[in-house]
């Protein structure tokens, strides 16, 4: 199995394109899960349309593009909608796809809408490749933990899908005091090592339980 943690969607940058093209390729089919959006800002079908439909979403071509460059059609990616899809039809794209990829957002809130569509177990048995960047990166450890920001006021542990569950990640890490307090308190409360990504500048992989570093990463260990 492989899960490939990430800071943001620009997935053929130049740094990871080398190395992820073993793990993306041209004919594998990819199910997008969009569910971590903020419920203050996606109210609904045309909110989540916006950001990510084919047709007016924001972010649509950086996600697809960044798949495209690996040689994957088009064609071949789907989005998990949480406002159309059914619980089945939402089951069914997961089950059919190569690639399960988390989008970033709010990694609790894609949680509880993972859990309402009943896709826990289905997430969790896929054999094939898990990605996902920020929130969609955390979400791949079994216990997560997020350093107070401007979504989440205090630091916290919360449960992900247990896909991982020997170390923790800081995500967009800059050297604040806030997140160096916040991997302090994980390495004092869980004892395990925190892997720091810098922003937008480093990536972890984990093949067949074998863990690989990309770009820039920072290792605190106890």
């Amino acid at each position: 199995m492989t899960n490939i943690l990430l800071e943001g969607f620009d997935i053929n940058a130049h740094w990871l394109y080398d190395e992820l093209k073993n793990y993306i390729k041209p004919h594998y089919t990819v199910a997008v899960v969009a569910f971590s959006f903020r419920d203050n800002r996606v109210k609904g079908l045309s909110d989540w349309n916006q950001l990510y439909s084919k047709e007016s979403g924001k972010f649509y071509n950086g996600i697809v593009g960044g798949f495209v460059a690996y040689g994957i059609s088009e064609n071949n990616i789907t989005f998990v909608n949480y406002f159309s899809d059914t619980k089945e039809i939402a089951a069914q794209k997961i089950q059919n796809a190569d690639i399960v990829y988390f989008l970033g957002g709010l990694p609790d809130r894609m949680m509880d809408r993972i859990n309402e569509f009943d896709l826990y177990d289905v997430l969790l048995n896929h054999k094939g490749v898990i990605m996902g960047y920020s929130a969609g990166a955390v979400i791949q450890l079994a216990e997560y933990h997020l350093s107070p920001d401007e979504d989440y006021k205090e630091f916290s542990f919360y449960k992900g899908i247990p896909y991982l569950g020997d170390f923790y990640l800081q995500v967009h890490y800059e050297n604040t005091e806030t997140q160096n307090a916040a991997i302090q308190k994980v390495l004092k409360e869980r004892g395990k090592t925190v892997y720091a990504t810098s922003l937008g500048k480093g990536a972890v992989i984990v093949h067949n339980g074998t863990v690989k570093l990309l770009g820039e990463v920072h290792t605190f260990n106890k």
